[in-house]
C-alpha cells in the first residue's frame, strides 16, 4: 500500500494544462485533451521514501506525471540481494507505462526522493486518452517499446526531461555548443594561452587559422602533462604542444555522435563548425551531461586504459549496468546497440594493444571484425567474429607471417572469451588460418566467393560481406572494399543469388498473422535474431551491394537507399521503425535474463508478452515481408 493521500481541494484546470504544455508529449497534444486529463486528474503527495509503486500492489491502475520533485526506481541486485537505483524520475516525466499500457503490475519499487507531488490520471481516463489522442497513443507506443529518444537532459540543472525535450542525444551540437569559444594564434605563447584560459575559465583553447578553421586544441589536461613531464617550457608557440588537427563536427550533427567520438578516441572537446569549416563552438564532455550520468564516457576511458585484463574483465560487468541504465532512460535500441559496440570495439583494442606490449609479433596488422559487430549492431549476447588482414614484408612469404601472427591471435582470442566475447563456434576467428589472410590474399578469397555462388558462400556473406577494422590501418581494408562492392554491382548472378538466400529467412508469420513458432526446441518460442532481425539485414544487405552502398549498418544502409531513391521514403522509415521496436524488445528481453540470473538469450515465448508487445511484433513481422516482397518483385523469384 501507498502512503500518499490525495489533495482535498479540487487542482485548478488552467494551472494544470500550463504545467503540461512545458513537457512533451503534452506539449504536442490538443488543448481539448489537455483539458480532459486536468479535469479528471488527481494531485498526490508523497514524503521521502513513501512508496508510490510496489511490484505487491497488483496491475497498475493509474498513469503519473512528476509535477514536483522525484521518483527513484529500486530493484533487487540479484547477485548480491540488496536494492539498487536503476533510474530517476524527474519533474514532467511519465510513468508507468509499460505495465499500465498491459494491465500488470510494474517489475520495479517507486520510491519518492523528498517531497514528491504526482499528477496522476485514473485507468478509464488513461484508456480514454489513449484512444482519442494520436500523439499520447504515439508517445505510449513508442515509450513501452523505447524506440523514442528517451534520454534527455537539461544543462543546467541536469534534470531528465521527457520525450521532445529541447536538449536530447539528438539535439543538433550547435545547440550545446559553447558559442565564442576562446581562440589564438597557433604562434601565441603557451603561458599566454593558459593565462587566456584562466581568465575565462574554461578548460580548453582553439588554435585557429586567418580563416577561424581550427588547426590545433590545447586543454588542462595537456598542460597537466606538459607541467608533470617537464619536456617544454611555457614560452615556447601553443603549436608546439598543441593536438593539431582537432576532432571536428558540423553544427547539424548530434550530440550522440559526438559522445561516440569521445568514447571511442577518449578525448574530452569536440570543435564545432559550418559549412566552411569555421569554428563556431566547442563541445566537451562536461556539456554532453545527460551522457556523464551513465558514465559512457568516463567508462571507455577506463576500459581504453586499463592495464590488466582482470581489470577488463571486471569491467564487462559495468558495461551491462550502463546498458540496463540506458535503457530504464529510454534511449532507443540504435543508440543502445551502437554504445555497445563501441565499447566492445574499445575493449577489443584495449585487449590488442595489452598484448603487443607483452609480446609483439612485429608484422603490421588490421584487426577485421565480421557479421553484427562489423554492422556495430551488438547486444550483450555477443560472439566472436573476427580476422586479420595484413601486407607482407619484403623478403618473408605470407605463410611466414602467418607463423608469427597465429599465436598472438590465439591469445587474443581467448582473453576476448575471458571478456564475456564467446568464442564463434564456426570458428571465424583470427586465429584460423583461412582468415589470417595477406591483402592479395583475402581478394582473391572474395573473388573465389562472388564467382562460386555456393550454398556455404551464401551462408558466409551473412558474415564477411558486413565487415571493417577495429585496430590497425583503416586503408587496406577500404582498397580490399571497393574491389569487392565493384565486383557484386556488376555481378548479375550473384546478386539474384543473395536475394534468393536473403528470402529464405521468413518473417514468423502465418497467413492469417498468428506468430509461426520454430520448429526445433519450445513449441512456442521465437529467434528475433534469426527470425525477426535477419530478415530485414539480409534483404538491406542484397539492395545496399547492388546500389554501391558501402555502409554496413542496417539502419544506415536503409538512409542511403532513400537517399538514392532505392525506397520510398516513407517506406524506409517504416522499416527502420520496425527493426528498431524488434531490437529493443530483444534488448529488453536480454536485460529481464540478466536480472533473474539466467544465460542471455534470442528465443522469447510470445505468449510472456503483453498484448501490446505482441501486436508490435505482429506489425514489425509484416514489415519484414514486405521489405522481403520488394526484393522478390527486384530479383524476379
Amino acid at each position: 500500500m501507498t502512503s500518499a493521500q490525495d489533495t482535498e481541494k479540487p487542482q485548478n484546470t488552467r494551472a494544470i494544462m500550463a504545467f503540461l504544455r512545458e513537457h512533451a508529449p503534452f506539449s504536442n497534444m490538443d488543448d481539448g485533451h489537455l483539458a480532459m486529463f486536468a479535469e479528471h486528474a488527481s494531485l498526490k503527495y508523497y514524503g521521502d521514501e513513501d512508496v508510490v509503486l510496489s511490484p505487491d500492489d497488483g496491475p497498475v491502475t493509474r498513469f503519473h506525471i512528476v509535477k514536483q520533485g522525484r521518483i527513484r526506481g529500486e530493484r533487487i541486485n540479484p547477485k548480491t540481494g540488496e536494492p539498487e537505483t536503476t533510474f530517476e524520475i524527474s519533474q514532467g516525466e511519465c510513468f508507468p507505462l509499460a505495465a499500465l499500457v498491459a494491465e500488470r503490475p510494474t517489475q520495479t519499487l517507486h520510491k519518492a526522493s523528498g517531497d514528491t507531488f504526482c499528477l496522476t490520471l485514473g485507468h478509464d481516463d488513461f484508456v480514454r486518452l489513449f484512444t482519442e489522442s494520436d500523439t499520447f497513443r504515439d508517445f505510449c507506443l513508442r515509450g513501452v517499446s523505447s524506440l523514442l529518444d528517451q534520454v534527455n537532459q537539461r544543462i543546467q540543472s541536469g534534470a531528465m526531461e521527457s520525450i521532445g525535450a529541447s536538449n536530447s542525444l539528438n539535439t543538433p551540437l550547435d545547440r550545446y555548443a559553447l558559442r565564442n569559444p576562446i581562440v589564438c594564434s597557433p604562434d601565441m605563447p603557451v603561458r599566454k594561452a593558459v593565462a587566456r584560459m584562466h581568465e575565462n575559465n574554461v578548460g580548453s583553447i582553439i588554435a585557429t587559422d586567418d580563416q577561424r578553421h581550427p588547426v590545433g586544441i590545447f586543454t588542462l589536461r595537456d598542460l597537466r602533462t606538459l607541467v608533470a613531464e617537464q619536456n617544454a617550457p611555457l614560452d615556447i608557440p601553443l603549436s608546439q604542444v598543441m593536438t593539431a588537427s582537432p576532432v571536428c563536427l558540423p553544427g547539424h550533427a548530434d550530440a550522440f555522435e559526438a559522445a561516440m567520438l569521445m568514447a571511442e578516441h577518449h578525448f574530452a572537446h569536440i570543435c564545432v563548425v559550418d559549412e566552411e569549416h569555421r569554428l563556431i563552438g566547442v563541445v566537451s564532455e562536461r556539456d554532453l551531461f545527460s551522457l556523464q550520468r551513465v558514465d559512457l564516457v568516463h567508462l571507455a576511458r577506463t576500459i581504453g586504459t586499463a592495464t590488466h585484463l582482470r581489470t577488463l574483465v571486471a569491467l564487462r560487468e559495468n558495461v551491462a549496468r550502463l546498458v540496463d541504465t540506458m535503457l530504464a532512460h529510454g534511449a532507443d535500441s540504435g543508440q543502445v546497440v551502437k554504445i555497445i559496440t563501441t565499447l566492445n570495439d574499445v575493449t577489443v583494442r584495449r585487449v590488442l594493444e595489452l598484448n603487443l606490449s607483452k609480446e609483439d609479433p612485429g608484422i603490421p596488422f588490421t584487426w577485421l571484425t565480421f557479421g553484427s559487430e562489423g554492422r556495430q549492431e551488438q547486444t550483450l549476447l555477443t560472439d566472436q567474429d573476427n580476422g586479420m588482414l595484413f601486407e607482407v614484408p619484403a623478403g618473408m612469404t605470407p605463410d611466414q607471417v602467418r607463423e608469427k601472427l597465429l599465436p598472438f591471435a590465439e591469445r587474443v582470442n581467448q582473453e576476448l572469451a575471458e571478456c564475456g566475447f564467446t568464442l564463434c563456434k564456426g570458428n571465424i576467428m583470427a586465429s584460423n588460418p583461412k582468415l589470417c589472410l595477406s591483402g592479395d590474399e583475402w581478394d582473391e578469397w572474395f573473388l573465389k566467393f562472388i564467382d562460386a555462388s555456393t550454398p556455404q558462400n551464401l551462408v558466409y556473406s551473412s558474415i564477411f560481406l558486413d565487415m571493417r577494422a577495429v585496430y590497425g590501418a583503416d586503408e587496406p581494408l577500404q582498397q580490399l572494399l571497393e574491389k569487392v562492392l565493384s565486383r557484386i554491382r556488376k555481378n548479375g548472378l550473384f546478386q539474384k543469388m543473395l536475394a534468393g538466400n536473403a528470402v529464405t529467412r521468413r518473417p514468423p508469420l502465418t497467413m492469417f498473422r498468428n506468430f509461426r513458432y520454430l520448429p526445433e526446441g519450445d513449441r512456442h518460442s521465437l529467434d528475433l535474431k534469426r527470425q525477426g532481425l535477419a530478415p530485414f539485414v539480409e534483404a538491406v544487405r542484397v539492395f545496399a551491394l547492388a546500389n554501391g552502398v558501402a555502409t554496413a549498418n542496417t539502419l544506415e544502409r536503409m538512409d542511403r537507399l532513400a537517399d538514392k531513391g532505392v525506397f520510398d521514403p516513407k517506406d524506409a522509415n517504416a522499416w527502420k521503425e520496425a527493426y528498431s521496436l524488434i531490437q529493443a524488445i530483444r534488448m529488453r528481453a536480454h536485460q529481464e535474463q540478466q536480472n533473474r540470473g539466467e544465460p542471455l538469450s534470442n528465443y522469447i515465448n510470445p505468449d510472456n508478452l503483453n498484448p501490446l508487445d505482441r501486436r508490435i511484433l505482429r506489425e514489425s513481422f509484416r514489415q519484414a515481408q514486405r521489405l522481403q516482397q520488394k526484393l522478390e518483385l527486384a530479383y524476379q523469384l
